[in-house]
This record gives C-alpha cells, structure tokens and sequence, in this order.
C-alpha cells in the first residue's frame, strides 16, 4: 500500500479512485464501469476561454488555413528546407516534427526551430507552430547531442516511484525546452504484455495497466511543469505483438473487455488527470467492432471508445502516416490522411514533406470546399489544435537561444539520473554471490556489446578481458577465452546474445549477467550464478550495475 499511496499523491482525487477501481477489477474483484467524466471543468476537457478564443481565430482563417493546421510534417537534413519553410510561410502548417536525423547538431537545430517558429510567428494570424519529437527517455532519444542519456521507462517501473516518473519528464522537458520542442511524442504507455516484443520492451512502465497509468500520469506532469505537452502513445496499445508497425500491420487478439481492463486502463487514468494529446497506433484488433481497421483510422477506436466512452476532449495525433500499415490501409496518402480525419484524429503527422501542390493538398482542399462532413471535421480538429496552443504555448519561449544550450545536459537532471539508474538495479537471483571483489572474481572476462558495459565494467575490475560481439570471431573464440577466466560478466540483451551464451558452456566458471534492456531474455539461460537487470545501454545504467555487483548498494528494483 506504501507505493500506492505516493502515486494517489500525483492523482486527482477522480484519477486515484479509477486506479484503484480498476486494480481491485484485476485483482479479481469484479467489473467495474467507469463513467465518463463530467463535461463541465473535468480533467481532460478544454477551457471555456479557450475555446472561444479558438472560435474567433477560426472565423478569421480561410478554408486552406484551417485545413493546413491539422498537418505536422518532418524534412530531411539539419537544415530547414525550402519546402517545409514554404509550407510554413504560405500555408501555415500547423506543426513540425524533429527526428534524429534532424538533431545531429544542437547548436543547428536550436537554430532551425527559429527559423521555423519566426516564420510561422511572422504570419497574419501569428500561430505558432507546434514542434515535436520523440524523446521517451532510454533507447528513443532522437534529439542526442549533449542531451541527457536516461535510464527510461522500465528502469521507472522498476524503481516503482512515481516521482521518478515526475522528474524524468519534467528534465527531460527542460531540455526540450531549450531547444524550443514544445510537444514530446511521450510516454509510452503500451504495456509490457508481449514478452518478446522488440519494438516496445524497455520503452514500456511494465505489464501492469494501474502502475502503468500512474506512472505516465506523473511524467505527463513533469513534463507540463517544464511546459511541454505530452502526448501518450501508442493509442489504443502495442505492446501485445512482437511485430513493429513500421513494417506492417500487426494484428492483436485482444477483444474489447480486454483492451478496457488492460491496454487503456492508462488511458482511462491520464485521461481523468487531464492528458493533452494522445498518439494513435497504426494496429488492428480483429475482435473489437474495429475489425480489421487499424486504431488509427477507426472511428469506434477514437469516437465511440476514447471520446464517448473515456471522456477524452484532447488533441488525437496520428502516428507516422507513411508507415506501411497506415497507407495500405488507406490506397494513398491523400485517402489515408482523409480517412484518418473523419475516423476522429485532429493531427496528420507525415515523416516526409510533401510538394506544395501534390494530390495529398489538392485532393484533401476540394474535399474541405464541398464536402460539408469533411469540412465540419477539420474545423473541429484545427479547433482543438488551436485551443491547445492558447493553452500551453501563451506563455512559452518559442524561440530558442542558442547562449543557453551550455546548460544541456540539466545537471540537476544528471544527478536525478544516476539516482535513478541506481534505484531500479533489479538483482534477478543469485542473492548469495554478491558482493563480487575484483580479488573473488580472480581472472574477469567481459563480454558484450556495448561501449558503454565495457567502459564501466573495467573500471570495477581493472585488467579484465573483452569480448565484443561485434568485433568477434564467433562462439569458438568465446569459449577460447572463457576458458581462461574465472568469472565471466555477460551483457545480456538480445537473442543472439542468449543463444552465445546457451551454447557456450563454461562448467567450473562463475557465470553473472547484467540484462540490458528488455530482461526476458534471463529466462532462457540455464545456469548462472547472478543475473542484474538495467534497462537501458546508457553510461549511467551500466555503472549502477557494476556498483550493485561490488556491494556499493543492495539492489532494490523490481521487475516490471
């Protein structure tokens, strides 16, 4: 009960009683219906004000204008391109998304954003652009520089502490912030449920949907303190499929009580705590009245179950619309986007910039002219687009100045980091052989795959050898030098890595893993005498790894 009390302490009052309802469900307590929230200044409903605000920059923008706010796009390169300033500048889009390949430089960066931001600043109507970007924390990171390199969201999980989650976001926020990104495509709240997925593992909180909402509930929180929006994903849930969605169209067996009982209970939960905008997945689910349809352009997915029946009134953004399930599903882009529209999205999000007068513009602005449905919904969307931007980007630096990037990494932010690295050390068994001196240890051998494991490993045990994965001649020459060690310390965190170790029998050895990333895969080794769980490759977690195993700190994570 200790642990759920901290979390009711990030919770409205509605909120703390809707986990807790929905965790006595699961106990095996009974159904429980939740009912929507009042319309009336219930969390997750816009602000009067705000809406009439929104109203009357609406009677002032042509039909193009309104259309053009509900699309996001990405470009290629550091720089911005012509085209995207173009789209900015004359059509007045009404975001933009950074990816890695867009962020290989800070400095350049921080310097696009102005000139993005200006631009869109410098129209009649003055909107700023929304500016996004996926920085979960852990292994999606797509802005990298000097920017924090966290432990993530299992390594929260594992930790268990929702004020964990609070400062995660609200650093990783600040940082953002800095560079002018005012919109995070974070947290994941996909649960852990698929053990072998290799899209979400580490990304997610863990398996269970209560923990899993309070959790991203708090970050969502952090997050607006540093005055980031958050934006949960991947609506309405991905983590029951080892497949990834950018490749094709995965199809989960999950039927509707199910999904309300388990992948949206943290929906359900953000939702009562005011969750500004919402991600969604390009996923089918068979057994709901979806159909084969993806979330993502399913009208039951987002009107019937997220706004009638949840209660949500915030902004739905779609994932990545040139994703492979999205745009067969649709025939095109032009019909995906429209489709996507009047299935209940208010955001087009397209990795790419498309031409000014390509058929994804000409196609969608003749449907807003004389199509009455079609342009009711767009309105709807840009409405909520802009009652969104008067709330959270009025009193936001939208223009970054590149004197204060010195400040990156946040090192408030550092030290809450490697904290937290060490809270979620999760010792999976072998209690009885830790501590581990370097004079116990006798002859280290260190195998892996990661710089970072390597670096941190010889600084605990000075002399050691190294196998690298990668610069390896296969199993043969691992056995060859185990066989001259008397403690081998593997990083552990694919199948590959699982199967080296199976095969490489070492009777006589002592045998400790340290799981990176997703730990399932402890499970299918044999015999060892220690197994630590981290979950991520960054610096800081592996340095927390090796201190548990001298006996610095008793592990204290649990597994998520």
């Amino acid at each position: 009960m200790k642990r759920f009390r901290l979390a009711c302490f990030f919770l409205t009052p509605a909120a703390c009683l809707l986990s807790c309802a929905v965790s006595q469900n699961n106990a095996g307590h009974g159904g429980t219906e939740i009912a929507a929230p009042e319309t009336a200044g219930a969390p997750g409903t816009v602000n009067v004000s705000g809406t009439a605000e929104a109203e009357i920059l609406l009677d002032g923008m042509s039909d193009s204008e309104i259309l053009a706010q509900t699309f996001m796009f990405g470009w290629q390169g550091a720089q911005p391109s012509p085209l995207i300033l173009e789209w900015v500048r004359t059509r007045r889009i009404g975001g933009v998304k950074v990816f890695g390949w867009n962020a290989q430089n800070l400095e350049t960066l921080a310097g696009t954003v102005a000139a993005l931001q200006e631009a869109a600043i410098a129209s009649p109507l003055g909107i700023p652009l929304l500016v996004a970007t996926d920085q979960e924390g852990g292994i999606v990171r797509h802005v990298k520089g000097s920017t924090s390199d966290t432990p993530g969201n299992m390594a929260i999980g594992a930790s268990a502490y929702p004020e964990d989650a609070y400062r995660s976001g609200f650093y990783i926020g600040r940082e953002l912030s800095l560079l002018g990104i005012n919109m995070n495509f974070a947290p994941v709240v996909d649960l852990a449920t698929r053990r072998d997925s290799q899209l979400i593992g580490p990304r997610s909180f863990g398996a269970d949907p209560v923990n899993a909402g309070i959790l991203g509930a708090a970050f969502m929180k952090g997050q607006a303190a540093a005055g980031i929006i958050s934006t949960a994903k991947h609506f309405p849930g991905h983590g029951d499929t080892s497949l990834d969605s950018h490749g094709t169209l995965p199809r989960i067996a999950a039927g509707e009580n199910t999904l309300w009982e388990r992948e949206l209970v943290p929906y359900r939960i953000m939702v009562k705590e005011g969750l500004p905008a919402i991600m969604s997945g390009h996923l089918a689910f068979p057994d709901t009245p979806a159909g084969e349809r993806p979330a993502s352009l399913s009208s039951w997915f987002l009107n019937d179950t997220l706004r009638t029946r949840m209660g949500y009134r915030g902004l739905v953004i779609t994932d990545d619309l040139l994703m492979y399930g999205a745009v067969q599903a649709g025939g095109n882009l032009a019909n995906t986007a429209k489709e996507a529209l009047l299935a209940g999205n208010d955001m087009i999000l397209v990795s790419t910039t498309p031409e000014l007068y390509s058929l994804f513009w000409t196609s969608l602005l003749e449907s807003m002219r004389n199509e009455t449905e079609f342009k009711r919904r767009v309105r709807e969307a840009a409405g909520r687009i802009l009652v969104l931007k008067l709330g959270y980007l009025e009193n936001t630096t939208l223009v970054p100045d590149t004197q204060k990037l010195k400040e990156l990494p946040d090192p408030e932010g550092a030290a809450f980091f490697r904290d937290l690295a060490a809270r979620s050390v999760t010792l999976i068994n072998g209690e009885s052989s830790l501590p581990l001196t370097p004079e116990a240890a006798g002859r280290v051998l260190l195998a892996g795959q990661y710089a970072a494991f390597f670096s941190a490993g010889l600084k605990a045990y000075p002399g050691s050898a190294i196998y690298s994965f990668e610069d390896s001649g296969g199993a043969a020459e691992f056995r060859r030098m185990a066989s001259n060690a008397d403690t081998i310390i593997f990083c552990l965190a694919d199948d590959e890595g699982q199967r080296l170790l199976e095969a490489a029998k070492n009777p006589g050895k002592r045998v400790i893993v340290i799981s990176a990333l997703n730990p399932v895969y402890v499970d299918g080794i044999s015999r060892v005498d220690a197994a630590l769980a981290v979950y991520s490759y960054s610096a800081d977690s592996f340095n927390a790894a090796f201190s548990a195993l001298l006996g610095r700190f008793v592990p204290a994570g649990r597994l998520p």
